[in-house]
């Protein structure tokens, strides 16, 4: 994660199932620094363009979070004297349960989206970083999910007052279906249309990869200790 940090990178966003939805993203480390969108809207096939306003970024929670939990494993691990010697296994146990436990947050952090209602999604601030600014019609979503950076582009219609349709407002959700409903400001929204692309980040990738690896290590070590602790207890003299 510290490689992807230091420089910004573009990625093109894409779907294999619909051309309705193209982007470029600038990422560097957990901030999108540059975000461009063009949409072509269903009903009109009217094609719009969306970027980032010049004094806006946009933090990617889930890669911040990933990366605070990845520095407190790190401080547990470094926090002692070079002169500290480990008394006990029962102790070097305890400690790598506490590192397995941020670098599995850190990890999860990446391949567990958090779910969001769609008015959460509405007042999140995201859509007021565009220029021009969003269509009332329009919500945008970013997300990390395991190696990927995903855009979800919602297309909405307001419900008539006097609407015939049951209205069942949605609950969270990673992605919300078309025929979701729900309610902002004494309006009432259905989801008419939903369009999801998203690119690869190799250096989110490489992130899963060391999660992985370090928590095979950790478990190697817990193993081993645990197998000497046995010996030492049970030797007959």
């Amino acid at each position: 994660m510290a490689d992807g940090s230091t420089k910004q990178e573009n990625f093109v966003l894409g779907s294999s199932s619909t051309d309705q939805v193209k982007g470029v993203l600038t990422l560097q480390g957990d901030t999108l620094c540059q975000a461009e969108v063009n949409l072509k809207v269903l009903r009109t096939n009217q094609l719009l363009h969306f970027a980032f306003r010049e004094d806006k970024q946009w933090k990617m929670q889930q890669i911040q979070d990933a990366r605070n939990h990845v520095n407190q494993a790190i401080y547990l691990l470094t926090n002692r004297g070079e002169n500290y010697t480990f008394q006990t296994g029962s102790e070097v146990l305890k400690l790598m349960d506490a590192v397995m436990l941020q670098l599995t947050r850190a990890r999860n952090r990446l391949t567990t989206p958090a779910t969001m209602t769609l008015p959460e999604v509405t007042t999140s601030g995201l859509t007021k970083m565009f220029t021009p600014a969003l269509p009332p019609d329009i919500l945008l979503n970013f997300y990390v999910n395991v190696n990927k950076l995903c855009l979800l582009v919602y297309q909405l219609h307001a419900l008539q007052p006097n609407s015939t349709k049951n209205f069942r407002p949605a609950g969270s959700s990673v992605l919300h279906n078309p025929g979701a409903m729900f309610e902002l400001n004494n309006q009432r929204f259905e989801i008419s249309h939903v369009h999801k692309v998203e690119c690869v980040v190799p250096w989110l990738n490489d992130a899963l990869v060391f999660f992985t690896v370090s928590l095979q290590l950790c478990q190697q070590l817990k193993d081993k200790i645990s197998i000497f602790s046995s010996y030492w207890n049970f030797r007959p003299y």
